[in-house]
């Protein structure tokens, strides 16, 4: 059995799906939280089999177009209730795509950060080691690389300069899960997830933002005067990279180091921000009103990946083209707001 948390997230509403087509039994876990539109959320578990009516707090619910699914609404800092879920049903392999997620909100709301990411994840290393888990994926962030100017980012450059709050919890992350495999032989592996977008994406993301603002006539946003770029990542290409860790072995440590590793998930070929406000115009079919503003804090000015050591150990490839990708996305968004 599969725990997925932050199943009724963008990444962990796709997983779920992949996992499901595979064959796999799988338990998602959301707070449900109202970070942003909460009927997104609700849209995604449907599409699982999920309805909104029979949703309640601590309960399991089974889908009604899977048998292979269940959905529980907890908390993932819930030190009663967490644990119970990974025991009581058998959990063998666990997916942490549950956190708080953006950078500017981190802001504004320091104390929500540290609940659920740092909080949150020392509960389910808990209930992982002490239910013998056989391994523990969890979601990293590109931005744990800070103000680091050296591109491509690899897995072996310095992340100890964090510029927002949340990549520091996502700094923590890695190291907390580093010592539950050094103190109790926990196999972990954290995913540094750069960019990421497709339907159902997240609103708070720049896709999701310019198509929105095109739809309502409103000017976009353009940040730092649009001298930026990000590593975007395709969702498909993601739980591609996402299952294979999951659903295979993982490679052979070297003899006396912890069971505990780190890699980038990206594309390995950023795109300037410009270049993509272009390509989301000619999809959508339709021009945007710009205002040029500065770098936020906590922002970085480029994002590359270096995935060589996914495409080495699990065979990682992402195969989506840019244009591709934002027309799937776009044709998606037009048939939810029609």
């Amino acid at each position: 059995m599969i725990l997925v948390t932050g199943a009724a997230g963008f990444i962990g509403f796709h997983l779920c799906k992949r996992l499901l087509a595979e064959g796999q039994q799988v338990v998602g876990l959301d707070n449900l939280n109202d970070y942003y539109d909460q009927r997104l959320k609700f849209g995604r578990l449907d599409q699982l089999g999920i309805e909104k009516s029979e949703i309640e707090y601590g309960k399991l619910v089974k889908s009604h177009r899977n048998e292979h699914f269940s959905f529980i609404q907890m908390d993932l800092s819930d030190e009663v209730g967490l644990p119970q879920v990974v025991a009581q049903n058998s959990i063998r392999i666990v997916c942490n795509l549950a956190a708080q997620a953006g950078v500017r909100y981190s802001l504004t709301h320091p104390q929500t950060y540290i609940d659920s990411n740092i909080k949150g994840f020392v509960n389910l290393l808990e209930a992982c080691y002490k239910n013998k888990v056989e391994h523990l994926v969890y979601a990293s962030s590109s931005s744990v690389y800070g103000g680091n100017d050296k591109t491509p980012f690899s897995e072996s450059d310095r992340v100890d300069l964090p510029v927002s709050l949340y990549a520091a919890t996502k700094k923590s992350n890695e190291l907390l899960a580093h010592v539950y495999s050094h103190l109790y032989e926990l196999p972990t592996t954290g995913l540094r997830f750069f960019t990421v977008y497709g339907p159902w994406g997240r609103p708070d993301m720049a896709l999701f933002l310019f198509c929105d603002a095109m739809r309502e006539g409103r000017p976009i946003k353009v940040f730092n005067h649009g001298r930026m770029s990000r590593d975007f990542t395709y969702i498909d290409d993601i739980v591609e990279g996402v299952s294979r860790i999951l659903l295979n072995d993982r490679p052979t440590q070297p003899e006396g180091t912890p069971p505990a590793k780190v890699y980038n998930i990206g594309n390995g070929s950023p795109v300037k921000l410009l270049d993509f406000v272009e390509t989301v115009e000619h999809i959508y079919g339709k021009k945007a009103e710009r205002i040029m503003m500065d770098m936020q804090p906590g922002d970085v000015e480029a994002t590359f990946a270096d995935t060589s050591a996914l495409a080495r150990d699990y065979g990682y490839q992402p195969a989506t083209p840019l244009e591709e990708g934002v027309g799937k996305f776009v044709d998606w968004f037009k048939e939810y707001y029609s």
